[in-house]
């Protein structure tokens, strides 16, 4: 069977696990830690970082920051992974749920200003497929209304919105680690402050409400309880593997973007004969390879051909299911209507992308595919 998915290692995660327990201190905020923060800053141009133990971690710190609270909105994409909305949900927002764009399951930037209300704190983009939203208009509806952006940025590592990288845009952005991920860590995630007002702040809630690390910096001469916060950060031994990987970025990304770039010239004849759609990349968008999805025509579609492919052992996927029509969303709000988001629900589907993916195991899916749409 073709895997969805396989995890892909350098070769010098082992090494510089080994180096990180050799120093002796595997615990968060070390050697490893600090490399990465270094990495991000230097090589990708983010002002402040922080790894955290997942994406998740970094949305909920994201949360805190914007300072969201009981009966406060936030507007986000209902086309996205449960954690973008939970995170809010824990500090008691309520969730303004927005539709796609008709070819692009990112939000439909166009549509959020009408959802604004005296209650709205934030809007939460999420850049699906490493895709960029369209920044600029986002960026002038929370001017206008002096609200806050977080970047769910979970899939868009060097990915760009016009000359900038996705996560360098917002007040806040996450992104995540994942074994799913381009660049993985098994379970992490980060942090990015680009507002410069919540460095401070960021840094306390990440060490469980303290200000341990203004202690080891010499900045106090004692630590203590001064906000909420949690065990936000990752053991240094989590960042060493995720630092090998970092080394290896630019070898990465040009896989992982040859193997979509096939995928989109083999499929190309079926899009041109109205057969399926292909991704849909803005001019101010990039693609990052990180997933390849096409469009079918109908729900049954789709199932019949995961079935079809799965018959000849290829993986594949389908996602997200639409969170306004979760049972949990459901039963506590109205029931509303988001007919782009709901028709990428019933038939996007994922196909196998990773770094280790053949070319002849690659050519093989695409005339699986092309012979499913011939029958």
């Amino acid at each position: 069977m073709t895997p969805f998915n396989k995890p892909y290692m350098t070769g010098d995660e082992l090494y510089y696990i080994k180096d990180a327990v050799s120093r002796g201190k595997i615990s968060g905020n070390g050697y490893y830690t600090k490399k990465c923060h270094s990495f991000f800053k230097e090589k990708i141009g983010f002002r402040n970082c922080l790894l955290t133990s997942s994406c998740t971690d970094a949305l909920e710190m994201a949360a805190i920051l914007v300072g969201i609270q009981k009966g406060d909105e936030v507007i986000m994409p209902s086309y996205t992974f449960v954690s973008t909305a939970n995170a809010f949900v824990l500090r008691g927002a309520k969730i303004i749920f927005a539709d796609s764009y008709q070819n692009n399951p990112n939000i439909d930037a166009t549509a959020v200003e009408k959802l604004v209300t005296s209650k709205t704190k934030a809007i939460v983009v999420v850049h699906y497929a490493g895709v960029a939203c369209d920044m600029d208009i986002i960026m002038d509806i929370a001017k206008k209304n002096n609200l806050f952006v977080v970047e769910d940025a979970a899939q868009a590592i060097d990915s760009f919105y016009k000359d900038k990288p996705l996560g360098s845009i917002g007040h806040l952005a996450t992104f995540s680690f994942h074994e799913t991920k381009n660049i993985i860590s098994g379970e992490g995630g980060m942090l990015v402050v680009n507002d410069k007002s919540f460095d401070k702040r960021a840094e306390i809630i990440w060490e469980k409400g303290t200000n341990r690390s203004a202690f080891f910096r010499g900045e106090t001469d004692k630590y203590s309880w001064v906000d909420v916060g949690s065990s936000f950060l990752p053991s240094d031994v989590t960042a060493a593997f995720l630092y090998a990987q970092l080394e290896n970025l630019g070898k990465i990304q040009s896989r992982r973007k040859q193997l979509w770039n096939t995928y989109y010239n083999g499929f190309k004849i079926l899009e041109d004969e109205g057969v399926i759609k292909l991704p849909n990349i803005p001019e101010y968008g990039s693609s990052n390879g990180h997933l390849f999805y096409i469009i079918c025509k109908s729900k049954e579609e789709r199932s019949a051909l995961i079935n079809f492919l799965k018959a000849h052992d290829v993986h594949a996927v389908f996602h997200y299911l639409s969170l306004h029509k979760s049972p949990f969303y459901v039963e506590y709000n109205e029931k509303i209507v988001l007919k782009n988001c709901d028709n990428f629900s019933n038939t996007l589907l994922r196909l196998p992308l990773f770094y280790e993916l053949e070319g002849q195991i690659q050519k093989k899916i695409i005339e699986l595919v092309k012979e499913f749409f011939k029958k």
